[in-house]
Order: C-alpha cells, then sequence, then structure tokens
C-alpha cells in the first residue's frame, strides 16, 4: 500500500489525527531524501517502535554553509517514495521550506548545541549543528512521535539529538541504528552519488582506517590512534579533516570501556564521515588533527 503524501502541517495534522486520539505510538525517521539502504535499515527499525510510521523528506536549508550548494543535495521524490512504499511507511511527510520555517530561515529561534556542538564536525563546519537540532525540534513539534529514528553514521548529530531531547523534555525516545556499509566497507550515504569511480576507491580507506584502529582496541587508545592514522596518511588523494577517539558521549575517551573512533575527510570536492565503536583496553586518550 502506497504511503500517504502529505505536503503541508494541516495535512499532516488529518493523517496523524486517528494515531493521535488512540494515543498510539508514533516513529518518526528524519531524512532530507535521497533514500538509500541505509534509510531502510532505519524504517525497519521505526517499524518495531510504532503502530505509525512517519518518514519525513526535507532538505534543510539551515544546516547548509554558505560555501556548500544546497542546490546539489540529491532530490528525487518519486524514487524516495517508491522506498517507502516497499518498506510499508505509512505517512511521508515532505514540507516546502515556507511550512517548516513559516517565520522564515533568518532571524528566527534557534536551538544552540551548546560545546559540543563546537568539536570535530562543528569546528569544520560552523553553524552546523545549530541548523540540525533546530530543524529537528521543528519536525518533533508537527510530528508529534512517540520515537524518533536515527543512522549512528552520524554519531555526533545523533548523540547532539540525544542531549537537546534530554536538556529540553522533549518526551521522545531516541533510537540509534548502526551504520549500513556497501560490500567494499564504504558507509552509505547520498554524497556517495557524487564520487567517482577512482574517488570511490579512495573512499575505502576510511573504513580502512577504523579498522584497523578497532583491530588495536585491545591495546589501549595510542595504539588505536596511531593504527588508524598510519591508514589515513598512506591513503592518495583522501585530504584528513578530523580523526578522533571519545567516549560515547563525545567527550575525552576513557583508559578502558566503551569508545568511538570517528574520522571525516574529503576526497575530492565530497566531504565523507565514518565511525566505528571500539572496546578499549589500557593507555591514555589521544586525538589527532590532518
Amino acid at each position: 500500500m502506497e504511503p500517504s503524501l502529505v505536503r503541508n502541517v494541516d495535512e499532516l495534522d488529518d493523517a496523524l489525527m486517528p494515531s493521535r486520539l488512540a494515543s498510539s505510538p508514533v516513529a518518526h525517521v528524519p531524512t532530507m531524501g535521497g533514500l538509500h539502504a541505509g534509510h531502510t535499515s532505519l524504517m525497519r527499525a521505526a517499524r518495531t517502535l510504532g503502530d505509525v510510521v512517519v518518514v519525513s523528506v526535507f532538505v534543510n536549508p539551515t544546516q547548509f554553509l554558505p560555501s556548500e550548494d544546497l542546490s546539489r543535495y540529491p532530490r528525487d521524490l518519486e524514487a524516495d517514495l517508491e522506498l517507502c512504499m516497499r518498506e510499508a511507511v505509512d505517512i511521508v511527510f515532505a514540507p516546502e521550506v515556507a511550512a517548516v520555517y513559516p517565520e522564515g530561515t533568518v532571524g528566527g529561534v534557534t536551538i544552540d548545541p551548546g560545546p559540543m556542538g563546537s568539536i570535530l564536525e562543528g569546528a569544520s563546519r560552523p553553524a552546523h549543528f545549530r541548523g540540525v537540532l533546530t530543524v529537528v525540534a521543528k519536525l518533533f513539534a508537527l510530528v508529534r512521535p512517540s520515537h524518533a529514528v536515527f543512522g549512528e553514521k552520524d554519531f555526533q548529530q545523533l548523540a547532539l539529538i540525544r542531549a537537546m531531547v534530554r536538556d529540553l523534555c522533549a518526551g521522545v525516545e531516541i533510537v540509534g541504528v548502526p551504520t549500513v556499509r556497501d560490500t567494499d566497507g564504504v558507509a552509505l550515504s547520498s554524497r556517495n552519488h557524487f564520487l567517482t569511480p577512482e574517488q570511490r576507491g579512495r573512499a575505502r580507506s576510511l573504513w580502512h582506517a577504523l579498522s584497523a584502529g578497532k583491530a588495536h582496541e585491545a591495546e589501549g587508545a595510542d595504539a588505536v590512534v596511531t593504527a588508524a592514522h598510519a591508514v589515513l596518511e598512506a591513503a592518495d588523494g583522501l585530504y584528513l579533516d578530523y580523526l578522533a577517539l571519545t567516549d560515547p558521549d563525545l567527550g575525552p575517551a576513557p583508559e578502558t570501556g566503551e569508545a568511538r573512533l570517528l574520522v571525516a575527510a574529503r576526497v575530492g570536492s565530497t566531504r565523507l564521515i565514518d565511525n566505528t565503536c571500539l572496546s578499549l583496553g589500557r593507555a591514555a586518550r589521544v586525538s589527532l588533527r590532518g
């Protein structure tokens, strides 16, 4: 059965009214479109959490920097709807910008991400997370979900959304879903569309670096970062932005226990990010920037 396509807030309210009256759980999957198998995993997780699954498709202009080309972001609503239909999504909310930002995209109230928003991606893309958190808060206010599902590939985004929901008492359960990878290990991303075949080969170095680091997790943080950095240094045509080892909340990495290894690099004109979880043995925390 085809999902209900709604384009404005009134249509969304009408589509969700039966579930709201019945107090049924609603699972929300916020996306910017360009849907692929990674998004499919989010939809399947959402189906286990809610009686109604809502996928929002909205390319948020406020999270793009002036140097980033908003118009290049892949858009194919027809293909997105087809994928949503295959996954038995109930509602696809694909609003125009004016429906999400009735006050305009400049000068309105925004969400300050705090210190966590100024490191890693935030250091490279100032104001990016302000736009992300603002639009997610708006979408939550419109959809009013009980659960929201996000991929772990954008791990800093996931951590910030969890912090926002906690600190603002938003009452939405945030669920993270492991990264989906292609057969060559590259994390699925809408940005992969911009890679040439040669650049695609270079992009594999991100996963190779993370895998090399994870292979040394029992030896501690120094060994993890050294091994990962060695792979990135040897990669041709890959320009490292950062390689960082943190705790699961993006704080300093522990000497032992759960940690996260995160990397960002540019291949050609395309900026890629990836990460993996680790369980550290001993040694002190390390963070290297390219």
